[in-house]
C-alpha cells in the first residue's frame, strides 16, 4: 500500500481484547484509529467525525452494528463499513451488503484478514484519486507505452491493444490472478474515445449471486428490506463509458442469463422494477479460468462467452517474461520509496528474482519489492531475505518445494479433505455438513467454492 494512505478509522467492539490488538495493528499500519466498546458512542463519534472507515461488531451494548452501518452511509455515503459478528448467517450477511457493507467477517478472525480489507480499501481511495486527476487531465490519453513490458509477449499484447482502443468491440482479458488485467483494462479506456467518461470496475467474486445482480442493474425503492430509495446499478453509472467486469468466471448461471440481455440488448432493467433502461457502454471482462473448460462443463454459457469473447488477448504470467523483472522492479521501487530515498537490488539477487516462478505474478513482485523496502531501514540495497521469505525460496528449487508443502498447504490440504469427507457422510447435505463442520452455511458455501469442491 502506499505508505501516504492514512485512513481514518472507527473500531466498534465491546470486546476489550479485540479493540487492543485490532486497533494497535491497525495504527502499526499507519491508520488513524478511534475505539469504543458501546454502540451509542459509536453513533456519537459518527456525528463529530469524518471516518474513512468503520469496523464494528454486530452484537454489543446499545445500538447494534446495523444500527452503526445505516448512520454511517447517511451522514457519509462514501464511508466503507466492515461488518463482524460471532452470531453471522447468510440471511444477516446479504442484508449488511445490502445497506451499503464493504465485507462481512465472522469471529474469530485473524487480525491479518482485517488489514488485507483494510489495505484493499485503501488501494480503492488511491484508485478513486488517480481516477479523479485523470478527468482534471481533461481527456489527455494514457500511452500503452507507460505499461512496463518490453518481452515479446508483452509486446504482443500492448499491439492488440492499441488495435482495439479504438473500437467499442468487447475484449475478453485472461491470465492469471495478479497479472495486471485491471491495468490492461484502463489502459484501453484511456486510450479510446471513452476516456472522458466513467471506467466503472466491478469485482464479480466480491459479491454474492443476489447481491451481483443489485450491483450491476440498480434496484428500484421497496425492491428489498430498506430499498428506502432508487439506486443506479453500475450499467447505468458506466452510461457512454466502460464497464470491466472482473472474474467473469465467479457470476452464477443465473445472472449469466441476465448479464447476456444486457449485453445483447444494452439494456436493463433494475432489481423490482419494470422499466427498461437504455445503456452505452463498452465491456471489457476478465477471467481467471479458461472459460472453454467451464463451458464444457456447463458452468459457463456459450453465447455469453462469444459476446464477451469479441476480442481475446491473454496476459501471460511473470514467470513466462521474466526480462520484464528487472524493470517491474526498478518501476515499484521508485513507487514505494519515500521521497528523497534510493534503493537497489543487487544484480546477484535480481538473477534469483528472475530465476522464481512468482505464482502470485505482479502483484507478488510489487508486494515482496514493497516489504523489503520498509524492512530496509537506513539501508540501500534491498536484501533478499526480504524479498523472498524462506518459503518463497525453497520454491525456487522444485525438488524440494514438491516434497516439503509449506505448512499453509499442508493445514489447507488437511481442511479440505476434512470438508468433503463429512460431505460424504451427510450424503452432500450442506446444513448438515455445516452443523457438524461448526460453521455458519455461508463459511462453508465459501470454503467449497475455495477449494473447488463440488458438492
Amino acid at each position: 500500500m502506499d505508505s501516504s494512505v492514512k485512513l481514518k478509522i472507527l473500531l466498534a467492539d465491546d470486546e476489550k481484547t479485540i479493540r487492543i490488538t485490532l486497533g494497535d495493528d491497525l495504527q502499526s499500519s499507519g491508520h488513524d484509529v478511534q475505539t469504543v466498546g458501546h454502540g451509542d458512542d459509536a453513533l456519537r463519534a459518527l456525528e463529530r467525525t469524518a471516518f474513512d472507515l468503520v469496523i464494528t461488531d454486530i452484537r454489543m451494548p446499545g445500538a447494534d452494528g446495523h444500527m452503526i452501518l445505516k448512520t454511517a452511509k447517511q451522514i457519509r455515503p462514501e464511508t466503507e463499513v466492515i461488518v463482524i459478528t460471532g452470531f453471522g448467517t447468510v440471511e444477516s450477511a446479504v442484508d449488511a451488503m445490502r445497506q451499503g457493507a464493504y465485507h462481512y467477517i465472522l469471529k474469530p478472525f485473524l487480525n491479518s484478514d482485517i488489514l488485507i480489507c483494510v489495505e484493499r480499501i485503501a488501494r480503492l481511495r488511491c484508485l478513486q484519486e488517480d481516477n479523479r486527476r485523470l478527468k482534471d487531465q481533461l481527456g489527455k490519453v494514457v500511452g500503452v507505452e507507460n505499461v512496463i513490458g518490453k518481452s515479446r509477449t508483452m509486446q504482443d499484447v500492448l499491439k492488440t491493444v492499441r488495435n482495439v482502443a479504438s473500437s467499442s468491440a468487447s475484449v475478453l482479458i485472461e491470465g492469471e490472478s495478479g497479472t495486471g488485467k485491471e491495468v490492461i483494462a484502463r489502459t484501453i479506456h484511456l486510450n479510446s474515445d471513452r476516456r472522458d467518461r466513467e471506467f466503472v470496475a466491478v469485482s464479480c467474486s466480491a459479491l454474492p449471486e443476489g447481491l451481483l445482480e443489485t450491483e450491476l442493474f440498480g434496484h428500484e425503492r421497496g425492491a428489498f428490506t430498506d430499498a428506502r430509495k432508487e439506486r443506479k446499478g453500475r450499467f447505468e453509472l458506466a452510461d457512454e463509458g466502460t464497464v470491466f467486469l472482473d472474474d467473469i468466471d465467479d457470476v452464477q448461471l443465473s445472472t449469466q442469463v441476465k448479464l447476456l440481455r444486457a449485453l445483447q440488448e444494452r439494456e436493463i432493467v433494475r432489481v423490482g422494477g419494470e422499466k427498461t433502461i437504455k445503456v452505452d457502454i463498452r465491456v471489457i471482462s476478465a477471467t481467471k479460468r479458461d472459460l472453454r473448460t467451464l463451458m464444457s462443463e456447463s458452468k459457463f454459457r456459450e453465447d455469453l462467452f462469444y459476446r464477451l469473447n469479441v476480442v481475446p488477448l491473454i496476459l501471460p504470467p511473470l514467470r513466462d517474461r521474466n526480462e520484464d523483472i528487472p524493470l517491474l522492479v526498478d518501476h515499484f521501487i521508485k513507487l514505494h520509496a519515500a521521497p528523497g530515498r534510493e534503493y537497489e537490488v543487487k544484480p546477484e539477487i535480481l538473477d534469483v528474482l528472475m530465476g522464481y516462478p512468482w505464482p502470485g505474478n505482479v502483484r507478488e513482485l510489487e508486494n515482496s519489492i514493497e516489504r523489503a523496502i520498509v524492512l530496509a531501514g537506513q539501508g540501500r540495497f534491498l536484501k533478499k531475505e526480504h524479498l523472498l521469505r524462506l518459503s518463497d525460496q525453497f520454491k525456487t528449487t522444485p525438488e524440494i518445494s514438491e516434497s516439503l508443502p509449506t505448512l499453509k498447504e499442508a493445514v489447507m490440504k488437511a481442511e479440505r479433505d476434512h470438508i468433503i469427507g463429512v460431505l460424504k457422510t451427510t450424503g452432500g447435505h450442506r446444513a448438515q455438513a455445516a452443523m457438524i463442520l461448526g460453521v455458519s452455511r455461508k463459511c462453508l458455501w465459501e470454503k467449497l467454492r475455495d477449494y473447488n469442491i463440488e458438492a
